[in-house]
C-alpha cells in the first residue's frame, strides 16, 4: 500500500481572543509520523549520508525539465473560483523563480552566492489531457464542500478534494502531470472563516534524505493550495499576506520534487539531507532576520555560514526568499531522472500547436530548413529537444527576432523551448520535413 508523507507550510497567526494560532504545523506533523513510524527520526538520520553523497555525485542527463501542470480548482462559492489570470500568474512565478530570474536575487547574501542558482526546471500548463483532447490546463469543479479543513486538520478531510465521489476532483495521470488542487481549507470560528493552513504537498517514494515508508496511507500525490495562497497579492486580491510574491507553491513544487525543510525539522542535530544549506535550529518564523547563526557547523569548507533565510523551503518571509541551492537542484534533478522520470517527458501534456501567442511567432511550421522566431519581448535562449528530452541545439542571447539552421536536424517531431528576459518560457512542437 503507497505511503507519502504530507508537508504543511504556513499556518497564518490570527487572534482567537486568547488562543494563539500556529504558524507551522510540521512539529505536528512529525509527531504524527511518530505514531506510525517507530524510530522515524533514527530513519531520517540514517538516511542524511545516502541523500548527499546522491546530491554531490548526480550529473543531469537533460539541460531542461518541462513539466506539464494541471490545476484543479475545487469551489464552492465565486470568490474560491479563482481566474485564469491569477493562476496563470502562478505559472510564471514559478519559472521565474527556478529559473532565478527573479528580481530579488540581488539580495542573496554574498556568502551564498556561489551556492544558489537556477534549477533548470520549467512549467507549462498542460495543453493536451489524459485522453489527448486540447486542455487549458485548468479544470473546474463546483462542490457542495464549504471546507476540506477541520481544526484538527485530519488527513481524511483534506484528502477528498481530490476524491470527485467525496466532493473534490480526480487527479489526472499522476505520472506525466503535476497535479495542483486550489480549495478551501478554511475553519470557521464563531460563524467567521479562518486561514490556517496555506498548502502541503507529498513527496515521491524512496527518496533516500526521507525516511523510509514516510507517511500516511494512500495520499494522492501532488501538491494542493489554499485559494488565498495562489498568485501574488496583486494579481490576488483574496491574498492574505500582504507581502506574498506567490511562494507558497514554490515551496510546496519543492516538497513534490523532493526538498525537506532547510532546518530539518528538528533542531542543530537534524538537517535536510543536502549539505550546501547551512543547518538551522529551526524555521525562521516569517522573519528575515540576516543576523541569525543558529547552529555551529561548517557547510563545505565555508565556514560556519548564518541561517539561510533566503531559501525557498525555509519558513521566513517572502519577503527574503529568492533561492535554491546547488545541491537541492541537484536532488531535484535525481528526483526527476528517477521516480519522476516519466513526468518530464517533453512529449507529454503539450500539443503541436499547444501555445497560441501573438506576441510570438515561430514560422514556418513545418521547416525544411530554417526557423524563424519573432517576439514583441527579448527573448534570452532558445533550444531544441527530441521527444525523448536530448537537448540538440542552443541558442543564446538577448534578441527580438533570430533564425536557426536546423537542416541537419533528421525528419521528425522536435520541441522548441525559448526563455525570455522576464522569466516567461514558451514551448512549442515543429515538424522537420
Amino acid at each position: 500500500m503507497k505511503k507519502q508523507f504530507f508537508l504543511f507550510l504556513f499556518f497564518i497567526p490570527g487572534m482567537f481572543y486568547s488562543q494563539t494560532i500556529h504558524k507551522c504545523y510540521s512539529k505536528e506533523a512529525i509527531d504524527y509520523q511518530n505514531s506510525l513510524i517507530p524510530n522515524y527520526e533514527q530513519h531520517v538520520n540514517e538516511q542524511f549520508e545516502i541523500a548527499k553523497q546522491w546530491s554531490n555525485n548526480h550529473t543531469p542527463t537533460r539541460s531542461l525539465y518541462t513539466i506539464p501542470v494541471v490545476f484543479h480548482i475545487v469551489y464552492n462559492n465565486s470568490e474560491q473560483n479563482i481566474s485564469d489570470d491569477i493562476i496563470q500568474n502562478q505559472i510564471d512565478i514559478l519559472n521565474q523563480d527556478y529559473a532565478r530570474l527573479n528580481p530579488d536575487t540581488v539580495n542573496t547574501r554574498l556568502e551564498f552566492q556561489n551556492l544558489v542558482g537556477s534549477t533548470n526546471v520549467r512549467f507549462v500548463l498542460a495543453q493536451v489531457d489524459p485522453d489527448g483532447n486540447p486542455t487549458s490546463g485548468i479544470t473546474r469543479t463546483q462542490t457542495n464542500m464549504s471546507t476540506f479543513g477541520t481544526w484538527d486538520l485530519d488527513f481524511n478531510e483534506l484528502e477528498k478534494v481530490k476524491s470527485t465521489v467525496d466532493g473534490g476532483k480526480d487527479p489526472w495521470d499522476q505520472e506525466h502531470y503535476l497535479n495542483i488542487w486550489v480549495c478551501d481549507m478554511s475553519v470557521d470560528f464563531l460563524g467567521t472563516p479562518y486561514v490556517m493552513l496555506l498548502g502541503y504537498a507529498t513527496p515521491p517514494l524512496g527518496l533516500p534524505n526521507w525516511p523510509p515508508d514516510s507517511g500516511t496511507e494512500d495520499l494522492g500525490d501532488g501538491v494542493v493550495l489554499q485559494y488565498h495562497a495562489v498568485g501574488d497579492f496583486l494579481h490576488n486580491t483574496n491574498d492574505i499576506l500582504p507581502e506574498s510574491k506567490g511562494r507558497t507553491a514554490v515551496h510546496e513544487v519543492g516538497h513534490y520534487l523532493g526538498l525537506r525543510h532547510i532546518w530539518g525539522d528538528g533542531d542543530c542535530t537534524m538537517d535536510d539531507g543536502i549539505e550546501d544549506t547551512p543547518d538551522a535550529t529551526d524555521a525562521s518564523m516569517q522573519d528575515c532576520n540576516f543576523n541569525i547563526n543558529s547552529c555551529n557547523a561548517d557547510v563545505m569548507g565555508l565556514g560556519d555560514l548564518n541561517d539561510m533565510v533566503e531559501n525557498f523551503m525555509d519558513y521566513s518571509s517572502e519577503l527574503c526568499q529568492n533561492s535554491f541551492t546547488q545541491n537541492q537542484i541537484a536532488l531535484m534533478h535525481g528526483v526527476l531522472e528517477n521516480q519522476r522520470q516519466e513526468l518530464a517527458l517533453i512529449n507529454f501534456g503539450v500539443g503541436i500547436d499547444e501555445i497560441e501567442n501573438l506576441d510570438f511567432n515561430v514560422f514556418p511550421n513545418p521547416t525544411y530548413t530554417n526557423l524563424n522566431f519573432s517576439s514583441v519581448k527579448e527573448m534570452k535562449n532558445i533550444s531544441i529537444y527530441n521527444l525523448n528530452g536530448t537537448l540538440l541545439f542552443e541558442k543564446e542571447g538577448n534578441f527580438l527576432s533570430t533564425s536557426l539552421n536546423v537542416n541537419d536536424l533528421s525528419s521528425g517531431i522536435y520541441v522548441v523551448n525559448v526563455n525570455f528576459m522576464n522569466g516567461q518560457s514558451f514551448h512549442k512542437k515543429i515538424s522537420k520535413k
